[in-house]
């Protein structure tokens, strides 16, 4: 599973970096930030609700907690690191354990990312920031984001796995 995570972490690399060469860097980060959203939704949708609260090992986040710890750092992180404005998600307790209430956790969380994203300036963007320690541009914050989503999504196809499923399609190939 390690080797196969690598290999589509490395292809993913390369589609983002021939995507570069019909665009901006600004241009591909939004494009992959909205591919997140469509990924974990796709997840959403695709696994039943009865298994929402399931876990592959007893020390993994389940099923939902997993989708929303990705979508949900990636609206707070950003939130801290862009200095956006306040964050109101829905209610996590629906999340857990209705499709439509984790639906609309992703689409809040990946809502209020797009928003700062589209309106930060390219001096903001520019600027160092403090990310658990590290100093970076912000600009780089949203390459980590992404990261920190294709990581946690990778882990959540051992979900499907379990019960037999296949997981959505991985849409690059």
């Amino acid at each position: 599973m390690l080797n196969r995570f690598v290999f589509l972490l490395g292809l993913h690399f390369a589609v983002a970096a021939g995507a570069q060469s019909t665009g901006t860097p600004r241009d591909v980060q939004l494009k992959m930030l909205e591919h997140q959203r469509k990924v974990l939704l796709q997840m959403v949708d695709s696994m039943p609700e009865r298994l929402y609260r399931d876990k592959v090992t007893p020390t993994q986040r389940d099923f939902a907690a997993q989708i929303h710890h990705a979508a949900g750092a990636v609206a707070q992180i950003s939130r801290a690191t862009m200095n956006g404005p306040a964050l109101s998600l829905p209610d996590s307790g629906v999340a857990f354990n209705t499709r439509a209430g984790l639906r609309s956790y992703v689409t809040g969380a990946y809502d209020y990312a797009s928003n700062l994203f589209k309106n930060q300036t390219d001096g903001a963007r520019a600027e160092v920031v403090d990310l658990f320690g590290q100093k970076m541009p912000r600009w780089q914050i949203w390459d980590e984001l992404h990261m920190h989503t294709v990581w946690t999504a990778g882990q959540i196809v051992a979900n499907f796995r379990k019960h037999n499923m296949a997981p959505p399609a991985f849409t690059f190939f």
